[in-house]
């Protein structure tokens, strides 16, 4: 991962246990060199939302470009006296060699379909599933929150406020750049400016007020210093009787005479829609209706929401913990699961059974398309089909719910675009990924191609992801195949 490894961390040891002794196994067995075929998806959109984003796809590039066994890592192996030495010899010379497809970053995703998929030698595809999840599932939650919020913002502009509250400082930093993808336009954290030109931006704390003999004094030296980005901390001893009052003569007697204009004033406590209102009275009357009113204190989308339902005069809003720990729904829940393997040539799809209706995997090699219609260039539906459908489009195509079958749609005039682009060959990387600020473009304008129905924050419309009638056809038979197994309860 980019910070990782500018701290010289190795971080390939960074898995689960036992995909180390289900490795070692495979070699016992003779299986080391079983393809096998891993899908990696998500069954629930966080906060009960209609759709999520991926992100994360650029960091795990880097990691699986630098997989490689230390003797460090394979003297700590060899002391669990569990690995046989034919395994430690045979991670001693490593060499990643799968093929990877995933979909573009910022791209919306929705449950069920294939996000990632790993091919290649089974102990390798089976070794990197830690990774995979831990890199797409954390970016992939933060940038899917990210956009809630800023999207509640509705135009205006949202920071990330949230390093301090992170869940670590590799959180931190790579939670801006997913932050940064969903529609943040800057970040407070200035690591991530540098490592990833995410615009940082700050002014003050209320330490800053309180350590000069008046608030009028922290303000007039504020603005001297920093004349052409004064925004002014207005809210650490009372706002409208005195941060706003020494405010306003801070931007009359130190930069009105030198031409400058002030560029905001922050509250990040009280009632901000209140507060705000009152404000921009204040700012109107002292000739500054340029200067914005920027609010910070634990926001998010429903309450950056209800604050303009309430008439609130915001025109910045910084978002701290609850944006960079997704806090209202924390967890990604990204699953890593065995689709396929080949033997003889042959592919062999797999399945996994569960009484947990979402808990069955669609099993075979697949890929994953998305329809729009020409009509309004919004999407439509995804599909996932077996690897190497073709779709015609010239005819109306039929597509319908893999559960409830009945549930058909014909979709006529559409475009059909695949979602799934190669990342890897043979363990080559085959991608370059974009610069980041045309991954947060591409994001914004897929989001802006779902309907408003899938962008409701609470009961949105569900966006349909289907199978074709082939990849249905394998996934009910081997289903019919394995019910002749006794399942509990009957």
């Amino acid at each position: 991962m980019g910070l990782d490894l500018k701290l010289g961390r190795n971080l390939t040891m960074l898995t689960d246990f036992y995909e180390l002794t289900m490795a070692n196994g495979y070699l016992q067995s003779g299986m080391q060199d079983t393809v096998a075929v891993f899908d990696m998806f998500f069954r629930k959109i966080p906060d009960g939302g209609g759709f999520a984003l991926f992100a994360g796809l650029e960091q795990l590039i880097e990691y699986l470009r630098n997989l490689s066994f230390s003797e460090k890592d394979i003297e700590y192996l060899r002391s669990k006296k569990c690995f046989s030495e034919a395994f430690l010899s045979y991670l001693r010379s490593f060499h990643f060699s799968c093929d990877v497809w995933a979909m573009k970053e910022g791209t919306p995703i929705f449950p069920g379909e294939p996000i990632v998929i790993v091919r290649g030698p089974v102990m390798q595809a089976q070794f990197v599933e830690t990774m995979v999840l831990l890199t797409i599932n954390h970016q992939s939650l933060i940038a899917t929150k990210s956009n809630r919020v800023c999207r509640a913002a509705d135009g205006r502009a949202v920071s990330e406020f949230g390093s301090r509250r992170a869940q670590s400082f590799d959180a931190a930093v790579l939670g801006a750049r997913a932050a940064y993808i969903g529609g943040c336009a800057a970040t407070a954290c200035t690591i991530s400016d540098r490592d990833y030109a995410i615009p940082a931006t700050g002014t003050m704390a209320h330490s800053w007020v309180q350590m000069f003999d008046s608030e009028y004094e922290a303000f007039a030296r504020y603005a001297e210093i920093y004349p052409d980005e004064c925004t002014l901390l207005v809210d650490t001893y009372n706002v409208l009787h005195s941060g706003m009052p020494n405010a306003i003569r801070c931007f009359n007697e130190v930069l009105a005479p030198g031409g400058h204009r002030p560029k905001g004033v922050r509250i990040d406590s009280g009632d901000i829609a209140y507060l705000s209102k009152r404000m921009r009275r204040m700012l109107d009357a002292a000739g500054y209706p340029d200067c914005k009113i920027v609010a910070s204190n634990s926001l998010d989308e429903y309450i950056i929401r209800d604050l303009f339902i309430q008439g609130a005069k915001i025109d910045l809003f910084g978002v701290g913990e609850n944006l960079i720990t997704s806090k209202s729904d924390p967890v990604f829940g990204g699953v890593y699961k065995l689709a396929a393997v080949e033997r003889d040539g042959k592919e062999i799809p797999k399945i996994k059974i569960s009484e947990s209706i979402e808990k069955i995997t669609t099993p075979g090699f697949k890929s994953v398309y998305r329809f729009f219609s020409n009509e309004t260039g919004l999407a439509v539906a995804d599909l996932v089909t077996l690897h190497g459908e073709v779709i015609d489009t010239t005819r109306p195509v039929m597509i319908f719910d893999p559960v409830a079958t009945w549930k058909k749609k014909v979709l006529r005039d559409v475009t059909c675009v695949p979602l799934l682009v190669p990342v890897f060959k043979g363990g080559e990387c085959v991608y370059q990924s974009p610069a980041l600020g045309d991954i947060r473009s591409y994001c914004l304008d897929s989001v802006d191609h779902l309907w408003d129905e899938v962008k409701r924050f609470e009961h949105p419309h569900r966006y349909y992801v289907d199978l074709s009638p082939k990849l249905w056809k394998v996934k009910n038979e081997l289903l019919e195949e394995m019910d002749q197994y006794e399942q509990p309860g009957k």
